[in-house]
């Protein structure tokens, strides 16, 4: 943190939840990749030595700007200054049918509970003596051909491939099931390269995922997912990654939000109309970056960049007076893993396009130099290691809160 220990400053950090986690990892945690304390870390000892940093865990309910206060769930806090970064969550576009039955990947939480239900249906599909109900349990389809949803496919091949017939064996014969990934575009990773996107369509259908383009989730009910274009496709699994939309706050006035719910700021990250409230990353949009006039992409290294441009600004004084310097996003590229030494990446200082194994390996350290800690560093490494050697995950448990452990799937 760029505030910590500074004389002058004393910061409350709230959040619902008391860890951080590193969200472009979730999906490993969903299929039984990686543990959930790889990539989550909690917030009270990584804060241990911070003296001038205090933690509060709460909902954040309203923002009281005219007070300088905002209502959480479990009390107040008073602010002198309020710093936004509450992220986005997913959006279902107004397909009720899908919000309620599909499957979000936004949270720590829905990635376990992905989990759950990914490895419940497998147990289900092998009691079954019934073709079509083994079918329907075992075909997958992934709605967002982005970088999530890229990953997730090429994760599910690759369990189909070296895990699902082994572990259960029952299901020989039926194919472990189909795959689908699903956009509404021309192209899987819309906003890198052709080279990386070609490479990805064409290693992904090697790998047996069956890509649909051009085309979108329109209802998603009994079972059965119908796409635009009229076509159906039966399965009890719809996992959702084609859109995000940034959440609305009480007391913030309606004509801020601008595309995607997005909070309109202006160069140093303050929100249009208000002197001492920010915000940051997915919950913003600022267009007065000249190379992104209509807004920067929704990545984490938006966040981390106006972060870091916005505590130095703090540290040369309470207003933009004082020598504030406006936010520029320097885009070092994007990068996507499709499987074991299948990746692509875009790097842009300088302009180099890599895919296989060295783009799998750029993947790998960056991903692993990006968590919070050593021990999820370590934690991380390891088991990635051991996956790679073995071709084989081993976090694949149903673990179901409440008491729930005896529960027979439905």
């Amino acid at each position: 943190m760029q505030l910590q220990n500074v004389s002058g400053f004393s910061i409350t950090l709230v959040d619902k939840n008391n860890y951080n986690f590193f969200p472009p990892l979730l999906y490993q945690v969903a299929t039984g990749f990686l543990e959930p304390s790889s990539i989550s870390y909690p917030f009270r000892r990584f804060l241990r030595k911070m003296y001038n940093v205090h933690f509060r865990m709460g909902d954040l309910i309203e923002i009281l700007p005219s007070q300088n206060r905002i209502r959480l769930s479990n009390g107040e806090v008073s602010y002198d200054y309020l710093i936004l970064a509450t992220g986005a969550e997913s959006n279902f576009f107004g397909l009720e049918n899908v919000r309620r039955n599909a499957l979000p990947m936004k949270t720590l939480s829905d990635a376990l509970s992905m989990r759950n239900t990914l490895l419940s249906r497998l147990e289900e599909a092998s009691r079954s003596e019934n073709k079509d109900v083994i079918k329907k349990l075992v075909t997958i389809v992934v709605a967002g051909a982005g970088p999530t949803g890229v990953e997730l496919s090429g994760m599910f091949a690759e369990m189909r491939k070296n895990i699902i017939l082994k572990d259960y064996p029952e299901l020989s014969g039926t194919n472990a099931g189909a795959i689908y990934l699903i956009d509404r575009t021309e192209a899987v990773l819309g906003p890198m390269s052709e080279k990386a996107q070609k490479y990805s369509y064409e290693t992904l259908r090697k790998m047996g995922v069956i890509i649909k383009l051009g085309v979108g989730v329109s209802d998603f009910i009994n079972n059965v997912v119908t796409l635009s274009d009229g076509t159906t496709i039966t399965t009890a699994t719809l996992i959702w990654t084609a859109g995000v939309t940034a959440k609305t706050f009480e007391g913030i006035r309606q004509e801020v939000y601008g595309r995607g719910r997005r909070m309109q700021v202006d160069a140093f990250n303050r929100i249009e109309g208000y002197e001492n409230i920010f915000a940051l990353g997915d919950t913003c949009i600022q267009t007065t970056d000249p190379a992104f006039p209509n807004g920067h992409p929704q990545l984490a290294q938006v966040a981390i960049q106006q972060a870091r441009c916005l505590a130095g600004n703090l540290k040369l004084g309470l207003s933009p007076e004082a020598n504030w310097k406006p936010f520029r996003y320097n885009d070092k590229g994007a990068m996507a893993i499709i499987g074991s030494h299948k990746a692509v990446a875009d790097l842009n200082k300088p302009k180099l396009f890599f895919d296989g194994i060295i783009a799998w390996l750029i993947w790998l350290f960056i991903h692993v130099m990006s968590l919070l800690s050593f021990h999820n560093k370590l934690r991380t490494l390891y088991n990635w290691m051991g996956a790679y050697f073995t071709k084989d995950r081993y976090f694949r448990m149903i673990i179901r809160p409440g008491g729930q452990d005896n529960a027979q799937p439905k």
